[in-house]
């Protein structure tokens, strides 16, 4: 099947590792859990069922071009476009407020890239704040498995410093000054709404 951006571009889907062909000494837990999206969907469930919450992924709009049937029963989607760009991962309400959020990780254990952001989601986090949303993130650190809550306020400060000559990276150092670490549970999985909670409220 051929998926294609609003533009045209092919989209690239990035292969799974096979986690057999890893070193046994390069495991890590993050290596033995659950992904980034699995814990934050496993996290948004415990919130949802335990009436504190209800936000949820949201589904990526795709345009269907081509369909082939090769049985009477079964249809095999060949072609297809993401019908607009995608703004942030997860959005809901808590509380009576609107959260939007958008969740990243990185391999690299020093800084934190901005280039894994897109100017539609930047203006998208701020809009919903200009209206009084709370939008944040939550960057993961695959490496070490440090996950952490960091308000839009700050990230926008990081991004108009790039967008005016300035590094295209938010250190380790200014992310933690300016974030609030995440620990990793059982229930909830990651306890985001902590950080809300005494950010916003």
């Amino acid at each position: 099947m051929t998926i294609r951006y609003p533009n045209g571009q092919k989209f690239t889907p990035v292969p799974l590792r096979d986690k057999r062909e890893q070193p046994r000494d390069h495991v890590t837990f993050s290596n033995r859990g659950m992904t980034l999206e699995e814990d934050i969907n496993a996290t948004n469930a415990y919130y949802l069922n335990c009436g504190m919450a209800v936000i949820h992924k949201k589904p990526v709009p795709v345009q269907i071009v081509r369909v082939d049937y090769p049985a009477r029963s079964a249809a095999v989607i060949k072609e297809a476009y993401f019908r607009q760009a995608s703004t942030t991962d997860y959005n809901g309400v808590y509380k009576g407020k609107y959260i939007d959020f958008e969740a990243k990780e990185t391999k690299i254990a020093s800084s934190f890239p901005l280039k894994n952001f897109h100017d539609h989601q930047i203006n998208h986090m701020k809009q919903v704040e200009s209206h009084g949303g709370i939008a944040f993130v939550i960057i993961r650190f695959s490496q070490t498995d440090e996950l952490y809550f960091l308000p839009f306020q700050a990230l926008y400060t990081f991004w108009c410093r790039m967008m005016n000559g300035g590094r295209k990276s938010i250190t380790k150092d200014e992310l933690t000054a300016c974030s609030i670490f995440l620990p990793l549970g059982l229930s909830p999985r990651i306890p985001y709404l902590d950080a809300v909670e005494s950010m916003y409220f």
